[in-house]
């Protein structure tokens, strides 16, 4: 690849140079034959990907858009709402829907753990009213992915929407869309999929859009109905990121010829790579409970003394090498190493290379070899 740098954070993720080249396509008319194949391609690829029936809907804006529009598609104002949250992610889901006027009843964990399906069930239980719940696959803020099957299982008891970030985990780990009785499903152009920002993915299921049908939130340029009718004539409603589609195209060609299966394995594996990398510095973890630890990024708890913005800054100064800073409330705390999209074991191990440098730099011990 051109990028010589080792860009480890969570998203953007590198693109390699074909993908790249694709994105530099020239412009074509984008209501005509060339461009109606490339979505009619994609749409079709994504399906694969999904493990849906339904259409995947491709969305010109970030994966917030993404999530904006899975609330304006499905909820009305006065609508209980409950968001389960882990980290940064689930509570912006939360707030997305607040501001369009849902009543939010907020599931919250301490960040590093992840979500309890029991909890759900109960939650549920005492408020029979709810709605729709809102829930992260994969929080990259901590580094955890929640028991996602365990919790659609919960919310399938019910007649509740289950409404689903899936924006840092869809194309990089195990994922049903239909086979798990999902809702409503949102990803990234920018994530697992190996070509810059500027899309957002969204399919519905029967019961996604029949609440489309009486759902009374204000919706204009993420109405899924829209996109919708212009799929099936091959087209967007309006003016697409046509750039990033030509990319797009290109890098689900490359996915399919790799297999879900061992994407799946790739990333399984880089994100043990990256743990044990870790802890044989003696570092820790601020995923709780490994079983639950992100295999596409992993959050690592900064050591007593040692500054996260030096750390980062000697990472990038002197090694090339990009991490990412915590959010929030774990600002300055620990810092996040992204192993999704494009990325082998030799990326990980220059990363965990340049790390053990910095930090003894920096006047970290390390341990001791045994």
């Amino acid at each position: 690849m051109t990028q010589r740098q080792n860009l480890r954070i969570p998203g953007p993720t590198p693109v390699p140079d074909d993908i790249l080249q694709a994105v530099a396509h020239p412009m074509v008319n984008h209501r005509g034959k060339e461009f109606a194949g490339v979505l009619e391609r994609t749409a079709a690829k994504l399906k694969d990907f999904f493990l849906t029936k339904h259409d995947v809907l491709m969305l010109s804006t970030s994966g917030t858009g993404g999530l904006e529009a899975a609330v304006v598609n499905t909820l009305s104002p006065g609508d209980a709402v409950l968001g389960v949250s882990i980290g940064a992610f689930g509570d912006r889901f939360a707030q997305i829907a607040e501001a369009y006027g849902a009543d939010v009843i907020p599931l919250s964990y301490e960040w590093g753990q992840a979500a309890r399906a029991d909890d759900i069930r109960e939650a549920l239980k005492e408020h029979p009213d709810v709605r729709a719940v809102l829930v992260t696959h994969n929080e990259t803020s901590t580094g955890v992915t929640n028991p996602l099957e365990e919790i659609a299982a919960a919310v399938r008891e019910t007649d509740k929407l289950l409404l689903v970030d899936a924006i840092s985990s869809l194309g990089a780990v195990p994922f049903d869309m239909d086979g798990w009785g999902l809702d409503v499903v949102v990803t990234g152009s920018q994530k697992g999929w190996m070509v810059p920002p500027g899309l957002a993915f969204l399919a519905l299921s029967e019961r996604g859009w029949k609440a489309y049908e009486s759902s009374t939130m204000p919706r204009f340029y993420f109405d899924a109905g829209r996109h919708r009718d212009a799929l099936a004539k091959g087209q967007t409603p309006w003016t697409p990121t046509m750039s990033i589609f030509f990319g797009l195209d290109l890098a689900l060609e490359r996915m399919a010829e790799e297999g879900l299966e061992r994407i799946h394995t790739r990333h399984a594996r880089m994100g043990r790579l990256t743990r044990e990398g870790v802890k044989s510095l003696g570092l820790d973890l601020l995923c709780r409970d490994e079983q639950y630890a992100s295999d596409t990024v992993t959050a690592v708890k900064a050591p007593e003394g040692i500054d996260v913005g030096a750390v980062r800054k000697v990472m990038e100064d002197e090694h090339d090498t990009v991490l990412a800073g915590g959010q929030a409330r774990l600002q300055g705390k620990i810092f996040r190493i992204g192993h999704l999209g494009v990325v082998d074991e030799p990326d990980i191990r220059a990363c965990l290379d340049a790390l053990a440098q910095t930090l003894t730099r920096l006047g970290y011990k390390l341990p001791a070899v045994r």
